[in-house]
């Protein structure tokens, strides 16, 4: 855990120290629609964690590296493609989709585990079905891995948000006697914290495309482990310690499907969004932009840890799982209502 937050850490500081080579490449100074700061800045703070990953996957116990390591060679479609984006800003969103699949079939491939069972009838039946689980798994994580992406958006907002994730997926395989998978766990939400030194609040580095896309695949990755290695909890476990940015993302799907623009086109109509502009802004009116894009973060993260206690509590019933999945996007759907057009309603969209 140390070496993966050190070396995070010094390899982000030596891309802020180094950033007058590299910044024509790598600094985040093109005008975007969701773009919430003021100065150019190095958007590869990826780079960091994943060394850091690797640095530490050297030096882990046996049970450990076997976890690690086939996830970051999995990883590596994805974390590449989402750099090679950082750079040169010429990847299309399909394919850095369908890196995030090449990368969900890599680690099938490396650890023969996929996703064999949601406990719904007919379903299941489907699952059992390999080249049907593999197909299945490939597109569950492409999801999730764009899901965090879709959140990164202020200062330490995917980074913190896939930290307590990983703290509650810890908590879980602790309490199952998992040893390895906890060891896992923790080293992942360990590994950030180099990076979100200089990102939160400061806004010094950005995890960009790479960072965060790479984030995303392991934090799928763990909720496959966590549902295979004990077929005995439901396997909605992962999605609802995931619930935030999997609901972010369907409802930015349906939004932009409703506005007739496509899928995967940028817009600046998230929650995160909504809550600095429409709340933080409103509160903190005279701060500076930086202020009042790092307050927000806070408050998103609070958000996403509502549905760990449910998590915590009902890892083995399914039926209760799904109702407070249910009853979350309910209250994410009321909450962006109310930012979006002042009134608790049902948005129209």
């Amino acid at each position: 855990m140390l070496i993966a937050t050190s070396i995070t850490f010094l390899v982000c500081l030596l891309i802020l120290i180094t950033a007058g080579w590299h910044g024509n490449l790598t600094l985040d100074n093109h005008p975007g629609i969701q773009r919430f700061h003021a100065t150019p800045t190095p958007r590869i703070g990826g780079l960091g964690i994943m060394l850091g990953l690797w640095a530490a996957s050297s030096q882990a116990p046996e049970l450990l590296h076997a976890l690690l390591h086939p996830m970051l060679l999995a990883c590596l479609p994805t974390f590449l493609a989402g750099t090679l984006e950082d750079l040169t800003k010429k990847v299309s969103v399909r394919d850095r989709l369908l890196a995030t699949f090449a990368s969900g079939l890599t680690g099938q491939w490396l650890t023969a585990t996929s996703l064999t069972h949601l406990n719904l009838w007919g379903f299941d039946t489907l699952l059992a079905w390999t080249p049907f689980a593999w197909a299945f798994t490939s597109f569950a994580i492409g999801g999730m891995t764009n899901a965090l992406n879709i959140i990164d958006g202020l200062n330490g907002l995917a980074a913190g948000v896939a930290t307590l994730s990983w703290l509650t997926f810890s908590l879980i395989a602790w309490q199952l006697g998992d040893r390895p998978l906890t060891e896992l766990c923790l080293l992942l939400s360990v590994a950030p914290l180099g990076f979100l030194l200089f990102n939160f609040p400061w806004g010094k580095i950005f995890l960009g495309d790479g960072g965060a896309y790479s984030l995303g695949f392991m934090l799928a990755w763990t909720a496959v482990l966590l549902a295979e290695r004990h077929p005995n909890i439901s396997p909605w476990t992962g999605l609802l310690i995931c619930a935030y940015p999997v609901i972010e993302v369907l409802f930015s799907m349906r939004r932009r499907q409703k506005r007739k623009t496509h899928i995967g086109h940028p817009d600046c109509l998230h929650l995160h969004s909504l809550v600095k502009v429409r709340l933080v802004r409103k509160h903190f009116p005279n701060h500076t932009l930086l202020y009042q894009n790092s307050a927000t973060s806070p408050l998103l993260c609070l958000f996403a840890l509502i549905p760990a206690p449910f998590t915590l509590l009902f890892y083995h019933s399914t039926p209760t799982l799904i109702a407070t999945f249910l009853a979350y996007a309910l209250l994410y759907t009321l909450l962006y209502a109310r930012l979006a057009s002042f009134h608790w309603r049902w948005p129209k969209w």
